[in-house]
């Protein structure tokens, strides 16, 4: 069977499978296989002034990132909303980035008019640079550009490729699609702007305190918001990764409402991505009211749903994740 791509959606055109989800799940957990993400904007920040600037317009500490040391940062509206992801690292000489399928424009175009007097120079490098993700030895791809490994890089790293290189990889083994990646993420509990989060989504509530949100950094937009629910705790919503019933047969989409078991009718969140995981079945990630009991039976249309907590509906008042 040859590779499956997604033809709608975020993902569209993306290589969902190679033949065996399970199997190329299976593999990646034995430290074997490669993901093609050729569908992610890249973009540069080239220029002296690049870790100054963006340290001052993003949620993220950049004054000290040293050369080839990965990180994440957010862009957030005055209310503390989340509008893009950028996922962060520095050559020495140039910072290269990812971001989520179709915002690469939008993030340039704003980053390009927030540069003001900054010796600072932003490019969408879509066009001839890709993202591919493995989690084999990099030192065996000698084409990248620059390679990227943190917390979101789950357990593997981020490959900036010359997408002159992609033809080159079409005999190369191992190749695994994006259900066995989405499932890997899933089952870590990482969400995706965008997908896992809304227009309302603020970072305290999809648990990136202390990861893509520097919490002892000064002022950026947004940050009040962020600062005033990390002190008063009790965010609006927060992130659960649900264990949904194995004898389902289709997976919920986006968007699909989940409620209390008790009381069907009545929405208290909704689904953001979903998988089949090759171990522990069908899983997802949701935003869910925080004032849902942690302990609460879920169901997702008539599928019955169990949670399984990732932001604490207290965190700030006295749980305190660990900060970078």
């Amino acid at each position: 069977m040859g590779l499956v791509r997604a033809e709608v959606g975020i993902d569209a055109g993306a290589v969902l499978h190679c033949g065996s989800p399970m199997r190329e799940q299976r593999e990646l957990d034995q430290g074997r296989g490669w993901v093609e993400l050729a569908h992610r904007g890249v973009f540069t920040v080239a220029g002296p002034d690049r870790l100054t600037w963006l340290h001052a317009i993003t949620s993220q500490h950049l004054l000290a990132l040293a050369p080839h040391e990965g990180t994440a940062a957010l862009l957030l509206d005055p209310n503390g909303r989340i509008d893009h992801a950028l996922f962060l690292v520095d050559d020495g000489e140039v910072l290269w980035g990812h971001t989520e399928p179709g915002r690469v424009g939008d993030l340039v175009a704003f980053l390009d008019r927030m540069r003001f007097m900054s010796r600072v120079e932003v490019a969408d490098r879509s066009a001839d640079v890709a993202v591919v993700w493995t989690v084999e030895d990099p030192a065996g791809w000698p084409a990248a550009l620059v390679t990227r490994s943190a917390a979101d890089t789950l357990g593997g790293t981020d490959l900036f490729l010359p997408r002159t290189a992609l033809a080159e990889l079409e005999d190369r083994p191992d190749r695994a699609g994006l259900l066995a990646y989405e499932a890997r993420r899933i089952a870590a509990g990482v969400a995706r702007i965008g997908l896992d989060t809304d227009e309302r989504t603020i970072p305290n509530e999809i648990g990136v305190l202390g990861g893509a949100v520097h919490m002892d950094k000064g002022c950026y937009t947004g940050q009040e918001t962020v600062a005033r629910v990390w002190n008063m705790g009790r965010p609006p919503r927060r992130l659960v990764r649900l264990q949904l019933d194995g004898s389902m047969d289709l997976l919920p989409g986006n968007g699909s409402p989940v409620a209390l078991r008790d009381d069907p009718d009545r929405p208290i969140g909704s689904i953001g991505s979903s998988a089949r995981h090759y171990e522990v079945g069908p899983i997802a990630l949701a935003l869910v009211k925080r004032s849902v009991p942690v302990d609460a039976a879920l169901v997702v249309g008539e599928v019955a749903a169990a949670q399984e907590v990732l932001v604490d509906p207290d965190v700030g008042l006295h749980v305190r994740p660990g900060r970078s």
